[in-house]
């Protein structure tokens, strides 16, 4: 087979550790995987299991394909219950990680641990408000685990995509459920896709800007070069000249505030295609207090590369 989702053609799958997370790319020159197969495979980190979700036919690979890393093995029935009790001591890791942190005072929220395959390393999750001093904790982390220790900071959107949720549309968060990475999100695509600009409305769970607003981001930009912006003169196809009142940019309809000969005003319809005006300009900034400004800035901050991937 030489389809996508198939088995391989060029001998490259792409595996991933998490749900929802980051698809590396690994050599399966010596092995026969299929989609959904448990695999084990050596990273920066060690030995990690992963699943095969991917065999892309021109995947984006960072320098030479030749040297990317084997699969070293399908996982076995060991190696999965190897997994299933690495799940029960992230959850005894996590308790005693939040009883050291209470114990050294420190102000910081816990939000996941995480052992390699291996057992070589276990890594917490946290997030606060600046840096924390946790060098004391480590020790006496490692104390109890004996073996290497991580502590990782994190921001706002990694919290919510280990931690998931329910969106204001009311699925799943897409973070949680399929979005690998995250992507650069703006002001300027709200205003684009003609959104409140209230920040309750337009930002997630995690408090930033909502993820999906990308979703649609390439189609409202191609469909609103097709029309004027409001207020703008434009030609109708009776000749008259009038002034755009709305628009609706997925129908691409121009509601026209038209003048008649006896100098009377008129609202109507029209198709976009059917006017006559400039090329559309650039949209002026919608005005905004201080305040507002302020608080729509918080939403896009941004954090930087996800600081849960790093295999």
């Amino acid at each position: 087979m030489d389809k996508e989702r198939g088995a391989p053609v060029n001998k490259i799958a792409g595996v991933r550790f998490k749900k929802a997370g980051k698809i590396y790319y690994f050599s399966s020159e010596n092995l026969e995987v299929n989609i959904d197969d448990g695999v084990i495979v050596e990273t920066s980190r060690g030995m990690e299991y992963g699943r095969v979700v991917i065999f892309p036919k021109h995947p984006e690979i960072p320098g030479d394909p030749g040297e990317l890393r084997p699969i070293l093995r399908k996982a076995t029935a060991r190696d999965l219950v190897q997994v299933e009790r690495n799940r029960e001591r992230e959850k005894e890791a996590f308790q005693i990680c939040l009883e050291k942190i209470h114990k050294h005072g420190l102000e910081m929220k816990l939000i996941d641990a995480e052992y390699t395959f291996d057992n070589n390393k276990v890594l917490f999750y946290f997030t606060a408000d600046g840096r924390i001093d946790f060098r004391e904790l480590v020790k006496d982390l490692a104390a109890v685990f004996r073996t290497r220790i991580e502590l990782r900071q994190i921001g706002v959107r990694d919290e919510t995509k280990i931690r998931g949720g329910i969106g204001i549309c009311g699925r799943e968060l897409c973070c949680h459920t399929y979005l690998s990475e995250f992507a650069p999100v703006s002001i300027k695509m709200a205003k684009e896709q003609n959104l409140s600009l209230n920040p309750t409305k337009i930002s997630g769970v995690c408090g930033r800007l909502m993820c999906c607003l990308t979703n649609e981001e390439e189609t409202y930009e191609e469909l609103n070069n097709n029309l004027p912006s409001a207020g703008e003169a434009v030609t109708t196809p009776e000749g008259l000249k009038g002034e755009v009142q709305s628009l609706s940019v997925l129908r691409q309809l121009v509601r026209v505030i038209v003048t008649l000969d006896n100098d009377e005003k008129e609202i109507r319809e029209y198709p976009a295609a059917d006017l006559k005006f400039k090329p559309r300009r650039r949209k002026k900034d919608v005005k905004l207090s201080k305040q507002e400004m302020k608080e729509l800035a918080a939403l896009e901050k941004g954090e930087g590369a996800s600081k849960l991937d790093d295999k």
